[in-house]
């Protein structure tokens, strides 16, 4: 089960189209128990700040926004907890999950 919220901030100017953000059952319940603020995350993503990626996965993001194509952010939120942002290919949804979730 997935929560959705529109994506329309007051930030700065996006890089590319977010669609729909949907968050997994993982991140929604570290939202829902207040260990996690999704929105800080979405808008590094959505600022091209791809958080614990590599250089080839950075590039490979940073072609995505120009060309086309899934975008993924990589966010360590602390010792034992990650969370993935993708972004897919035809913009259609952004969705928040923990890798285990994958």
């Amino acid at each position: 089960m997935s929560a959705s919220m529109n994506a329309s901030f007051a930030f700065g100017r996006p890089l590319f189209e977010l669609g729909s953000i949907c968050m997994t059952e993982g991140v929604c319940d570290l939202v829902g128990n207040g260990l996690l603020r999704p929105a800080p995350l979405v808008l590094r993503h959505v600022s091209g700040d791809w958080g614990e990626m590599d250089a080839e996965d950075c590039a490979t993001n940073n072609r995505a926004v120009k060309h086309g194509g899934r975008i993924m952010s990589s966010y360590q939120i602390n010792a034992t907890t990650k969370i993935w942002i993708i972004t897919e290919w035809d913009r259609s949804v952004t969705t928040l999950l923990l890798p285990s979730e994958y």
